[in-house]
């Protein structure tokens, strides 16, 4: 039987389903990616400690804080690695493994940022009398892509490398010239900020795996149906393209690899666009497109910074690099250009 519960705090992992503040729970719990729960933190901390709410703003996880919460995993190279457990019980003890509200149990954490802020399972929210989950009220998946605006494509070699300024900055600087932009990151772990700062810059429409119901995109059965919902969902405003984030790395496992090798995603792809720390990783990263039968229009990101890290880029490689931080001008333009449109 369902008892109601106040809580403090309902991160944006929940967010399709608009809960209120009180809610309805449940002690039953489906131990699977996706299942929302409540859950009182057991302690806080002076870094990490905040949650994302689903108004896409920051907030800091007190002791005691009751949290709307959901199951999920996460890979990171450099943040938390964790599972969605067996079980889970009311009771049990786990850990907030993002910003964006998913719990699990950590198997390991960058140093940095110390060990995460653990919580006590209270129950499952219910929504008319059954479990919630992310999946309720998201996008379907879609098996088949029959047609789409031209996608511009940003992966990278590894997180924080520089993705998602580079689309807010494509997207701000040809939005200005009158052109309608979608945009979507489709692999990552749960966070609303990105497709946030993107519309921010001007995006007409901007959705993530997370409007699908995706905790992240870790162990998703077909990324690549996801990512053709959510594709056929920003069609609908009939943009002139669309920027498409792939978050994480091209050799990560949060689903860029499976991305890129769908050739109906890929046959929409005008311009691929592949940030990089250095010249080492971007190097790899013509190597790993190779394989794929890709190829990469221009490099972005730290590597190209200065000027050396440029001149090494195309020495090496025979590719363009462009700082779109310090260069915006220049990368619309290339991406204008590439893309054959005129306002």
């Amino acid at each position: 039987m369902a008892r109601k519960i106040k809580v403090h705090k309902i991160a944006s992992i929940a967010g399709n389903l608009k809960l209120k503040k009180e809610v309805d729970v449940i002690d039953a719990i489906e131990a699977k990616a996706g299942s929302i729960i409540v859950v009182k933190a057991l302690e806080e901390k002076s870094v990490y400690n905040q949650v994302e709410i689903t108004t896409g703003r920051m907030v800091r996880i007190s002791k005691d804080d009751i949290l709307v919460v959901a199951l999920g995993n996460r890979r990171a190279l450099k943040g938390f690695v964790g599972n969605v457990p067996k079980q889970v019980k009311v009771g049990d003890t786990l850990d907030i493994l993002n910003l964006g509200g998913v719990v699990g149990v950590c198997e390991s954490a960058l140093e940095e940022l110390g060990k995460p802020i653990k919580v006590e399972v209270l129950g499952a929210v219910a929504v008319n009398g059954k479990q919630a989950s992310t999946f309720m009220n998201a996008i379907p998946p879609k098996g088949e892509l029959k047609g789409s605006a031209p996608l511009v494509v940003i992966s990278g070699t590894s997180m924080s490398t520089g993705k998602t300024t580079v689309a807010c900055e494509i997207i701000q600087h040809l939005s200005k010239k009158g052109y309608t932009i979608a945009s979507a990151k489709l692999t990552g772990v749960s966070l609303l900020s990105d497709t946030l700062n993107m519309e921010d810059n001007g995006a007409q429409l901007s959705l993530s795996f997370l409007h699908a119901g995706l905790t992240s995109s870790i162990k998703s059965d077909d990324i690549a149906a996801v990512a053709k919902g959510i594709l056929h969902e920003l069609n609908k405003i009939k943009p002139d393209f669309i920027v498409l984030e792939l978050g994480d790395g091209i050799m990560g496992e949060y689903g860029v690899q499976e991305i890129l090798q769908d050739k109906q995603i890929m046959g929409f792809a005008k311009v691929h666009i592949v940030c990089a720390f250095d010249p080492v990783g971007a190097w790899g990263a013509v190597q790993q497109f190779k394989k794929l039968g890709l190829a990469i229009d221009v490099f972005s990101g730290l590597v190209a910074a200065t000027s050396i890290g440029v001149e090494l880029i195309k020495k090496q490689n025979g590719i363009e690099a462009i700082n779109a931080k310090s260069n915006p001008d220049k990368m619309a333009a290339f991406v204008e250009h590439k893309l054959g449109l005129s306002p």
